[in-house]
């Protein structure tokens, strides 16, 4: 009785761990909004770039699948998280094809038929070519090495903070949803004893950390010299 009782907490937790994955992601998915209300306001992407949608979308897909439970049984919240995070970055990029020039027009339709043909093919390969075991290494291996590029954009930010000692580039609130997504799928992934999880999640946790400690530094910094303005003779 006691073995499952203890069982059961143990999914409980492991739930619970997903649930606010999928809580903290629908937070980052929200963010690029305000930009986006710029882009239909003006009726022009003027200088912002489509390509990290794009990125986010392709992200989205592979671990999508991974977390089907064709490819891994049990882990099905990593398949909702991913699926919500694939809508949102299918709607954005439409609405930065609508409002880009021609040209970027043609460019982003490009690149929207690459990904989902990179998708086919990775489904395809999966299904056609690999049995169970060797298609969760596959697709595993694969979205760890899609969430770790996804990081090229925290170490970018954490460059610009510390070069401008100044935080005016990197919001809090998407700091701390970052840390708290990862934190929760690092805790899920642990639960789960799943190393392409816990892995990726667990980088994400540490850059996260690292963000909202060079926030507050920074911020810090910033209060005091209006505390202490300087005295010009």
């Amino acid at each position: 009785m006691s073995l499952t009782i203890i069982s059961s907490v143990y999914e409980v937790c492991s739930d619970a761990a997903g649930i606010a994955g999928n809580i903290f992601a629908f937070g980052l998915f929200l963010s690029p909004i305000p930009t986006f209300r710029r882009i239909i306001r003006n009726g022009s992407t003027e200088q912002f770039s489509g390509m990290p949608y794009i990125y986010a979308l392709l992200n989205c897909l592979i671990c999508l699948w991974y977390g089907f439970p064709i490819i891994s049984p049990g882990i099905i919240l990593v398949a909702t998280v991913n699926s919500i995070g694939a809508i949102f970055q299918l709607i954005y990029i439409i609405i930065f094809i609508a409002y880009a020039t021609k040209p970027m027009k043609l460019k982003m339709l490009g690149f929207l038929v690459s990904v989902f043909a990179v998708f086919a093919s990775i489904v395809f390969v999966s299904l056609q070519f690999l049995d169970s075991s060797s298609r969760q290494l596959f697709i595993g291996y694969l979205s760890v090495a899609s969430l770790i590029s996804m990081f090229a954009s925290p170490l970018l930010i954490i460059n610009l903070v510390i070069k401008m000692k100044s935080v005016e580039y990197m919001p809090f609130s998407l700091s701390l949803a970052t840390f708290l997504m990862s934190l929760a799928f690092f805790v899920y992934g642990l639960l789960k004893h799943d190393s392409f999880i816990y892995a990726p999640n667990g980088i994400g946790t540490v850059l996260g950390t690292v963000q909202l400690a060079l926030y507050a530094y920074f911020k810090r910094a910033s209060q005091e010299e209006l505390r202490h303005p300087l005295i010009v003779p």
